[in-house]
């Protein structure tokens, strides 16, 4: 069968239509301490149902897993958790929870490839549990926004006092919200989008691996 130059013009029309169609896919961390409502925000806020690998806590982490303030809690995430959510028609935000305890901290060299922002949730009763997810991602130059979660609307302390206890610079927007709401969590990820178009985020200092259809800052 034979192709005239016309069905050239016509099959690169159709394929550049898709293209202009299909929304800019980003995908984010969600970082954290242990027990600092990471999996509850992906849960909250994914417009699918998310995909989690929590499980129970054992003895292998006695002597190991800091669980002051959160003795309560049975569960912990080892791997992941996934969630996605639609922006707008031109941007799809694709949600990895990271694991909060400190010997699954390996598993975050893997997770951050590809991530253009991250966001870092702090509970103010242990701000001492977010530390290392703030100095990871401030040490690769990549472009995070802080959540400060006040679980049932308590607000413990206030914004400028986050700031200075978290060492934060000025650019660095901080958000304060009960994030097991969905509002509330997605309020959050737009300081996030808004950060990473402001142009005021530094560039991240490792190569990103980008796909069709998936915006880049390099």
């Amino acid at each position: 069968m034979a192709y005239s130059d016309s069905d050239d013009r016509v099959g690169t029309h159709a394929t550049s239509s898709i293209a202009a169609q299909a929304p800019a896919a980003v995908k984010i961390l969600i970082a954290g301490g242990f027990g600092v409502g990471k999996t509850t925000m992906v849960g909250a806020v994914s417009e699918i149902v998310p995909l989690n690998t929590e499980e129970h806590l054992t003895v292998a982490g006695v002597g190991v897993d800091d669980i002051d303030g959160v003795d309560q809690k049975t569960t912990t995430t080892v791997a992941l958790d996934f969630g996605r959510i639609t922006m707008s028609a031109q941007l799809v935000l694709y949600l990895f929870g990271t694991p909060g305890q400190e010997r699954f901290w390996f598993m975050w060299n893997d997770l951050v490839h590809g991530a253009l922002g991250a966001v870092v949730l702090v509970d103010t009763r242990r701000l001492e549990s977010s530390f290392a997810s703030i100095d990871f991602f401030e040490s690769r130059g990549i472009p995070f926004v802080v959540g400060v979660n006040c679980f049932d609307g308590r607000q413990d302390r206030t914004e400028p006092e986050v700031r200075e206890a978290l060492d934060l610079d000025p650019h660095i927007p901080i958000v304060m919200g009960d994030l097991r709401q969905r509002l509330a969590s997605r309020d959050l990820l737009l300081a996030l989008i808004e950060l990473l178009m402001s142009g005021r985020a530094p560039l991240p200092r490792h190569p990103i691996a980008v796909l069709p259809g998936t915006i880049s800052t390099m």
